[in-house]
């Protein structure tokens, strides 16, 4: 057997490519949409990808799964559980021919060469959610070795069962989705304690509140030591369950209907184009004509000097979550970053479903911090605690403070208003106009695209706190809770 794991850092998203060695077939689970690094890896160990599974309809990303069976002939092994409203609507027809599919339950068994898989059906994170028990027969074992749990159990914690609710709309479900996660808990536990858990997650997602960095665990170890397998009561666990989750991101609905229906084909969509020409020409004309121009270079950079109307959101490892939540793809898209960097960017915004790129424009050597005066150009200052605490304590500037709502409780610079970054464009008319604003939030990361974000609607009297309250904590200022 081959075991090979594959993991997004930005989106937290771990997948695996499983092989039996025997028979040179494998199957990739909870795939990503880009299935190019199971391919070639597959090839490199002389294995044909034959199939590709998934544990339920993911929120988070564009699964790979259609991409696996209509292009690559893959069989396509998907949730026949939680009903209709929960079934997967493309694997029946695609172009007119049904794509290669099985609908598993609870109990059934299939097997890639001579490794078996065992659905266990593990509702709670979704209605449809299930797991894979794989046992490798060709190794002559006749117990499991590992459980594929996708969001069920995750090192650490659980899925959480509130996003049906609090993303989609659906009244009622978190309480139901916790009650069915605290039965499915019994089942895990009765599992061979050395059997290795394989989630579908890690430390970031937002599909729970406390997930580990290791990529991987064993059920006796969560037993141990995972918080959500402490209780022996309902009530107690659907009360801990539900508190403290955070805000689902704004993209979480679109992404189930995109998986349910199945996302559209990688070849299928047309390249971006290469927008040349005067970078601050080119651009203030792409903004004047209502288009959305994504700036992903550093804040510091943004800071110094950049066209008015862009956002700016720095190409790191939390790029492709603030590209969900804040990125309109109904507009006209551009995307501005350096000449190596765009294709990632690209390939980044696409596994999240933002498909509608018109074009991407190389960042020049013109941006620099002594352009900042350039007609067109537009910049912002970045402040310590100790420059603008005297201004704050006097209400002379209006504070904004980004952060999520469990930040925000833990304690906030006096006066602040709460707004939180992901829904900022959708509340800028709570920001004042009339004073100076300081955007703020832990470290001056999140509140730097606040900035960028305010500029671009036109409250332009802005100013980012440095260190953000983290440093203003360190700085003996004051606390309010």
């Amino acid at each position: 057997m081959l075991l090979r794991y594959f993991y997004d850092e930005k989106l937290a998203h771990a997948s695996y490519l499983v092989g039996c060695q025997a028979t040179g077939e494998a199957i990739v689970i909870d795939p990503a949409r880009d299935v190019t690094p199971y391919l070639k890896t597959a090839q490199a160990e002389g294995l044909t990808v034959v199939a590709a599974a998934e544990t339920h309809i993911h929120a988070d990303f564009v699964s790979g799964a259609r991409e696996m069976g209509a292009k690559h002939k893959a069989t396509l092994y998907v949730s026949g559980e939680g009903g209709p409203d929960w079934s997967y609507a493309y694997v029946s027809e695609e172009n007119g021919h049904q794509l290669k599919h099985c609908l598993v339950k609870d109990g059934d068994r299939f097997n890639i060469g001579r490794l078996e898989f065992e659905v266990l059906h593990t509702p709670g994170h979704t209605p449809e959610s299930v797991s894979f028990l794989l046992t490798d027969r060709g190794g002559g074992a006749d117990r499991p070795i590992g459980i594929f749990t996708g969001d069920f159990v995750f090192v650490g914690d659980v899925g959480r069962p509130d996003l049906l609710e609090k993303a989609v709309g659906l009244a009622g479900t978190a309480m139901e989705g916790a009650r069915l996660m605290f039965q499915s808990l019994q089942r895990f536990k009765r599992l061979d304690e050395y059997v290795q858990i394989w989630p579908a997650h890690g430390a970031g997602s937002a599909c729970g509140k406390a997930l580990g960095a290791v990529p991987s665990s064993t059920v006796g170890y969560e037993k141990r030591f995972n918080w959500a397998l402490s209780f022996n009561d309902e009530p107690s666990f659907v009360d801990a369950l539900l508190a403290g989750q955070p805000e689902p991101p704004t993209y979480f609905p679109r992404m189930k209907q995109v998986n349910r229906e199945g996302p559209a084909l990688l070849a299928d969509l047309p390249a971006p184009e290469w927008i040349e020409g005067t970078v601050v020409a080119v651009v203030g004309s792409l903004v004047q004509r209502g288009a959305t121009v994504i700036d992903t270079r550093t804040s510091p950079a943004f800071a110094a000097g950049h066209v008015e109307g862009t956002i700016n959101l720095p190409y790191n490892r939390s790029f492709t979550s603030w590209a969900g939540w804040l990125v309109d793809d109904e507009r006209p898209l551009y995307v501005m970053g350096e000449a190596d960097q765009l294709p990632g960017i690209v390939r980044d915004m696409r596994a999240i479903g933002i498909d509608r790129i018109a074009g991407t424009i190389e960042a020049s050597a013109m941006w620099s911090g002594a352009q900042s005066g350039v007609a067109g150009l537009q910049s912002y200052p970045e402040v310590t605690p100790a420059d603008i605490a005297g201004k704050v304590s006097e209400g002379e500037v209006v504070v904004v403070d980004v952060r999520s709502g469990a930040e925000w409780e833990e304690g906030r610079i006096p006066g602040a208003r709460h707004i939180l970054l992901g829904t900022l464009p959708q509340r800028i008319h709570e920001v004042p106009a009339d004073k100076p604003v300081l955007v703020q939030c832990r470290t001056g990361m999140r509140s730097a695209i606040a900035a960028g974000i305010l500029q671009a609607h036109g409250i332009t009297n802005i100013m980012n706190l440095q260190g953000g309250i983290v440093r203003w904590r360190e700085e003996g200022l004051p606390i309010a809770k």
